[in-house]
């Protein structure tokens, strides 16, 4: 039987959405590319080779926007509740973690909600320190892990449960 104090009562792992996946990005390049070139060709029969440069230029700055991208989707966020403590970890793309422990009945959440977007952003609130969590998820994800993060943290204060 596992320790109670221990035992995890919420965990979650936050990653940045990206609605095209690597085989859409580069089915998608390559349709955009062969269209550019399609109506870079009649610049070029009339002289106008700088328009057909540019137009590439274009095409290269979309390619490296997309990967740009990608590689940021690699950086997630972590939140693990025990009835002891709570630990949420930022993790860059690079791998560098930056982790903060607080005490789960003394944490509290703080939400900044907008009456027409909805929840603008969570923060963990202790001891004057203030961690936002989740900036990049929108404002439905938001709202629906403050709620499961709230409820989890209640749940937390009353104290582990022995069985």
């Amino acid at each position: 039987m596992s320790d109670p104090f221990e035992r995890k009562i919420y965990e979650a792992r936050l990653s940045p959405h990206r609605s095209m996946t690597p085989r859409a990005f580069y089915l998608f390049i390559v349709v955009y590319c062969v269209a550019q070139l399609v109506f870079a060709l009649p610049f070029l029969f009339m002289g106008a080779w700088p328009v057909a440069g540019f137009m590439g230029l274009d095409a290269l700055a979309l390619y490296i926007a997309f990967r740009i991208s990608f590689r940021s989707a690699g950086a997630y966020e972590t939140l693990d509740l025990t009835a002891l403590e709570l630990v949420f970890a930022q993790v860059d793309v690079g791998g560098r973690r930056r982790e903060w422990r607080f005490n789960p009945s003394w944490v509290r959440l703080q939400q900044d909600v907008h009456e027409e977007f909805g929840t603008q952003s969570v923060a963990l609130v202790s001891r004057g320190e203030i961690v936002e969590i989740g900036a990049f998820l929108g404002p439905e994800q938001k709202a629906e892990l403050a709620r499961d993060l709230d409820r989890a943290l209640a749940t937390a204060r009353r104290g582990p449960r022995f069985e």
